[in-house]
């Protein structure tokens, strides 16, 4: 088997700009694999440390430090890597050595060592023999922490062409939904900019409704059923307008608040009236009995939960026993290393959780989370919608497409 040979680590940028950490790991000396970490703008109280008091210098010089406490360990082996990390910094949110260097290290050996064997990485991810393409989930349209001032306070508009038959399909579904949106929004406000968030998604001056009403409207000028040839879905960030003081939510763009019970209730009318198949963190990180309560009451929408889980197994374990979601988030950088996120991943597919592999706000160009989508069984893959760093993941997915490994599209 591979034997990592070299790990090296540079500082470099992510799609906003912000510094971040790439490592290379080399099996055999011969076989690189390289990973650049992103890190989130709407970020959970339980996620793990992304940086040592946040300052990616410091993960850099404690890797560049222990580089050599990786060599000769088998590339494929997860678990070693993963144990050896832990022996460097045993902290549960990895706050000596950082949730990016967990990252990195972890996904670029394992891709070392795809190359090495001549394999690709969703297959060492996962044996399985029938693998399934994730739905792409679009951001059409940001606000909340992705957005400016001025846009609505919900986070994420998103798109799914749940009605095709193809990843390329999906793909150009999406994208032809996003190009519309920006015909209407025109036309709605001459003066519209095309600016666009942190994930390409559109950044119009509009509230909560008008945004849900126009993006809408953009389905149905391309001849598209809500509910049947594509869905809408929303991420609602909800943690962003918690206020544990007031015990509310304040949406400060809309200028009004709600009390938990409110809450839910304008949680459902949207997924009634915009038949959403997807709703993301409709309620507070901790209201694990507010989303147990959607979750039964919208038993055929992916209610998911990301701030509320946080890609950590112990909180899911938790939130399966409380049936406070039916769908969830996997981010490896919120776990740490690859190997948490399989455990993860393994727990929530026991339990007939649906995976949503997600991308970060802040990317790289890298495309290995197509790969962790489709080796994780997961049902969506979450990356934005156009942008360089977005659109690396979707064109590995049409590149995948070639391989006859993978039958068709995944069952939402």
């Amino acid at each position: 088997m591979p034997k990592i040979t070299s790990v090296k680590a540079r500082l470099i940028y992510n799609s906003r700009g912000t510094k971040t950490i790439e490592v290379d790991v080399t099996s055999d000396n011969k076989f690189l694999g390289r990973v650049c970490a992103p890190s989130g703008a709407s970020v959970g109280k339980h996620e793990v440390v992304n940086f040592p008091d946040g300052d990616p210098q410091k993960s850099f010089q404690f890797l560049t430090e222990n580089s050599e406490k990786f060599l000769e360990i088998d590339s494929t082996d997860l678990k070693s890597i993963h144990d050896t990390i832990r022996t460097l910094d045993p902290n549960p949110e990895y706050s000596k050595i950082g949730g990016a260097v967990a990252f990195a290290v972890t996904i670029a050996s394992l891709d070392s060592a795809a190359k090495a064997l001549g394999e690709p990485l969703f297959q060492l991810i996962s044996k399985e023999k029938n693998y399934r393409f994730p739905f792409p989930l679009g951001n059409i349209l940001g606000g909340g922490a992705h957005a400016g001032p001025g846009t609505p306070d919900i986070q994420e508009i998103l798109i799914c062409a749940i009605g095709a038959k193809s990843i390329r399909e999906a793909i150009e579904t999406n994208l032809s939904v996003h190009k519309e949106l920006r015909n209407v929004l025109q036309k709605e406000d001459p003066s519209f900019t095309n600016g666009r968030g942190d994930e390409g998604g559109w950044a119009p001056k509009l509230d909560n409704e008008k945004a849900l009403e126009l993006s809408a409207v953009a389905c149905e000028n391309l001849g598209f059923t809500l509910g049947k040839e594509v869905a809408l879905g929303v991420d609602f960030a909800s943690s962003t307008q918690w206020s544990e003081k007031n015990k509310k939510y304040r949406y400060e763009r809309g200028g009004f608040e709600k009390s938990p019970e409110k809450q839910i209730e304008f949680v459902s009318n949207i997924i009634e009236k915009y038949k959403l198949v997807y709703a993301e963190d409709a309620v507070h990180e901790e209201a694990f009995e507010e989303m147990a309560e959607l979750t039964a009451k919208f038993p055929k929408v992916l209610i998911t939960g990301d701030d509320l889980i946080v890609t950590n197994t112990e909180i899911l374990k938790n939130a399966i026993k409380l049936k406070a979601c039916n769908a969830a988030i996997l981010k490896v950088n919120q776990a740490g290393s690859l190997y948490d996120a399989l455990e993860f991943a393994d727990v929530a597919n026991s339990n007939n959780i649906k995976l949503i592999t997600s991308h970060r706000s802040g990317e790289s160009v890298d495309s290995h989370i197509a790969h962790i989508a489709i080796g994780t069984n997961s049902k969506m893959i979450k990356v934005g919608v156009v942008g360089g760093e977005r659109t690396a993941k979707l064109n590995e997915l049409i590149r995948l497409s070639e391989h006859d490994l993978i039958c068709g599209m995944a069952q939402i």
